[in-house]
C-alpha cells in the first residue's frame, strides 16, 4: 500500500510564524507514518511547471525559531481572489483545472493551506473545485472571522511596541511629535494593542475616523500639562472623518489596493496646524520579518497539528481557529470575507480612553 502523501503550502504575505506551521505538520504527520510535500511559491507551486519538495521531519528543528517561510510564498500571480478593497475576484477555471490535475498527479490526500484572508479564499474556490484542503489563517492584520487570534499578529505588535519604546525617548529628548505608521490593513489591532502597550498618547485606527482638530487639542492637552512630546501611532488604514484610504502607487486591476502614507500626511498635518517639529516612522515589512514570538510559536505548534488532525478525520473545507482556550475547526466559509475589525465601544477602546489616550474623534 502507498504512503499517506498530503501537501502544504504558504500564500499571501510572509510575517513569523510560518516555519513553525511548517514543522509542526510535518512531524505530527510523520508520527502518523504519512509524508509531506512543501508546495513551493504559494499556490503557483501547483501549477506548470509544479514545484515541490519532500519535508523531512529530522530537518525541521531549526524552523521552530525562524522567520520567513522555507516554501517561498507570494502575494501575486496566477492565482488572485482579491482585487481593489477587498473585493473577491473568481480564480479561473483553467487554472483551478490545472492545479487540480496536478494535485492528483502528485499522489496527495489533502492539503493544508496556510494564509490570510487572500489565500483561504483561493483555497476555499479550489476545495469547491474538489481538491481536499484545511487552512490555517495567517495574517499579522489579525483581521479574520472566527479566531481570536491568527499566528504572526502577536510578533508584530511586539515589534510595533519596541519601536515605540524607542521612539518615545527620542521624541522626549527633543520635545518631538513622532508618528508611527504601522500595518494592518483595514483593521487597526496592530495600532490599538501597540498604542497601548507602547504607551501612546494618539491612536488613529480605521474603525474610528479621526479629525485633526481632536488631534490638535491632544497635543494641546499635553502641552499644558509640560508633557511637550507627542507620540501618534496610525493604522495605515486609518482616515480622517469624511476622507478615504491613502495607497500607494497606480492601483492595479488584479491585485488589493496597497495601502500607506498616511502616517506622512498626517505628520505634515500636525506639523503646519502646531508648528511642533514632526517626524514620521514607518515600520513597513519590520512588522513581517523576524522570527515569532513564544505566543506565536505556541499558536503555530497548534494550529499545525489541528490541520494534520483535520486531515485524518478528514474535515475538508474547514480551518483551525484559536478560540480559548481550545483550538478548534470552522468552516472557511465563516472565515473569509467577514472582516474582524476593533469594535470602537469595546474593551480595547475603552482601556485606552481610560488611560487618556487619544483615538482623533473627541469633540
Amino acid at each position: 500500500m502507498a504512503q499517506t502523501r498530503i501537501g502544504i503550502l504558504t500564500g499571501g504575505g510572509d510575517c513569523p510564524g510560518l516555519n513553525a506551521v511548517i514543522r509542526a505538520v510535518v512531524k505530527s504527520a510523520t508520527r502518523l507514518g504519512w509524508e509531506t510535500f512543501g508546495i513551493n511559491h504559494g499556490f503557483e507551486g501547483l501549477l506548470e511547471p509544479v514545484s515541490c519538495t519532500r519535508l523531512d521531519h529530522r530537518e525541521m528543528g531549526a524552523l521552530l525559531t525562524a522567520g520567513g517561510t522555507v516554501l517561498g510564498t507570494t502575494n501575486r500571480g496566477r492565482f488572485t481572489a482579491k482585487v481593489g478593497h477587498g473585493n473577491v475576484a473568481r480564480v479561473p477555471d483553467e487554472i483551478l483545472d490545472q492545479a487540480k490535475r496536478n494535485f492528483i498527479l502528485l499522489g496527495l490526500r489533502a492539503l493544508v493551506c496556510v494564509g490570510g484572508d487572500g489565500s483561504l479564499t483561493i483555497a476555499q474556490q479550489l476545495f469547491e473545485h474538489g481538491i481536499p484542503l484545511v487552512g490555517v489563517p495567517k495574517t499579522i492584520d489579525n483581521d479574520l472571522e472566527a479566531t481570536v487570534f491568527t499566528f504572526g499578529f502577536d510578533s508584530a505588535v511586539a515589534c510595533a511596541t519596541d519601536a515605540l519604546d524607542r521612539l518615545h525617548t527620542t521624541a522626549a529628548s527633543h520635545n518631538r511629535v513622532m508618528v508611527l505608521e504601522v500595518m494592518g490593513r483595514y483593521a487597526g489591532w496592530i495600532a490599538a494593542h501597540a498604542g497601548i502597550a507602547g504607551g501612546g498618547d494618539i491612536i488613529l485606527i480605521p474603525e474610528i475616523p479621526f479629525t485633526y482638530e481632536a488631534i490638535n487639542r491632544k497635543i494641546a492637552e499635553r502641552e499644558q500639562m509640560g508633557r511637550l512630546f507627542t507620540l501618534v501611532v496610525v493604522a495605515e488604514g486609518a482616515r480622517p472623518k469624511g476622507g478615504d484610504f491613502v495607497t500607494q502607487g497606480v492601483q492595479q486591476s488584479d491585485r488589493e489596493a496597497r495601502l500607506g502614507g498616511i502616517g506622512s500626511q498626517v505628520a505634515a498635518e500636525i506639523q503646519r496646524r502646531t508648528g511642533k517639529e514632526t517626524r514620521v516612522v514607518v515600520l513597513g515589512h519590520l512588522q513581517r520579518g523576524g522570527g515569532p514570538t513564544c505566543f506565536d510559536r505556541l499558536l503555530c505548534t497548534r494550529f499545525g497539528a489541528k490541520a494534520v488532525q483535520l486531515i485524518k478525520e478528514e474535515q475538508y473545507g474547514y480551518m483551525v481557529a484559536h478560540v480559548p482556550p481550545d483550538t478548534k475547526a470552522v468552516p472557511i466559509t465563516q472565515a473569509i470575507g467577514r472582516l474582524r475589525t476593533v469594535p470602537p465601544e469595546g474593551d480595547l477602546v475603552h482601556t485606552g480612553r481610560m488611560l487618556g489616550m487619544s483615538f482623533g474623534d473627541e469633540e
